[in-house]
């Protein structure tokens, strides 16, 4: 399906528009960036020899990176046609078509059998399914005995008011955010065992900052300028645009309230 044709239909569900935004934008992002993504790499024990799933691969940045830079095998999957698109063109981009490949499908039923991967992680994935406990079950589920399951996920540091929660679930994609102990909560559920939590807080500047060192300078402006695009010639954009352009007074603030958490155990 064409990108045109995607976002110029009128989509009901919020969730849906902002993927297919994101997808279409050639932009996925998580909180904290490549140090995130460094410390997730590291507490998952990840090196050359590792057969790693990355679960919401987005348009492919973070599965990209560890097959160029750590030399080890990895499948992005994500539920998104136009993700796996992007995705693949950033692997022949990055010359790491033989060593990374991108599947569609969706963390609430993995298509991979029992003990496949020695470490499936994830980046601001889990906070979208209802489900989130059988997500994380499927990751256990498809991880190798002694491999690692690993989260980075937005987390609420502070309680924050009930008007914040609803705009930000509202402007992403009906995301739910958890504290600490709900994000920890799941992996040991999950049958999981010494499960860490090391948890973040960070500022609209490094958060920033981090986006844009993650990326290639091309990618980021070819980003902005596809976003720009959309704004004038899709409804679907136009619509969510709507959806965020009034904050609650609280949203200023918002970096009292939440940063992430990088949340890993061991099968």
């Amino acid at each position: 399906m064409g990108t045109k044709k995607q976002l110029s239909e009128e989509i009901s569900e919020p969730e849906s528009y902002y993927f297919e935004l994101q997808a279409s934008w050639g932009l996925t992002k998580h909180m904290g960036g490549l140090e995130a993504t460094r410390k997730l790499i590291e507490a998952c024990h990840i090196d050359k020899d590792s057969y790693v799933l990355d679960v919401g691969c987005g348009v492919g940045i973070t599965a990209c990176y560890l097959a160029k830079e750590y030399g080890c095998k990895v499948v992005g999957l994500d539920l998104s046609e136009m993700m796996v698109k992007r995705s693949k063109e950033r692997a022949k981009r990055k010359n790491v078509e033989d060593k990374v490949e991108f599947k569609i499908g969706d963390a609430q039923d993995l298509p991979f059998n029992d003990g496949v991967f020695d470490a499936v992680i994830c980046e601001s994935v889990v906070a979208f399914p209802k489900d989130k406990q059988k997500v994380v079950s499927e990751y256990a589920r498809v991880t190798k005995p002694g491999g690692y399951v690993g989260m980075n996920e937005v987390t609420w540091v502070k309680t924050p008011p009930p008007e914040l929660v609803e705009y930000m679930s509202r402007g992403l994609g009906q995301a739910e955010f958890l504290n600490p102990d709900g994000w920890k909560d799941l992996l040991e559920e999950a049958g999981l065992t010494g499960v860490v939590a090391r948890v973040y807080k960070t500022s609209a500047l490094r958060q920033w900052a981090s986006e844009v060192r993650q990326m290639d300078p091309r990618d980021y402006l070819g980003a902005w300028s596809k976003f720009f695009s959309l704004c004038f010639k899709s409804p679907a954009v136009r619509k969510w645009i709507k959806e965020v352009s009034t904050p609650p007074r609280s949203v200023f603030r918002i970096f009292k309230y939440f940063g992430y958490g990088i949340y890993v155990g061991r099968k």
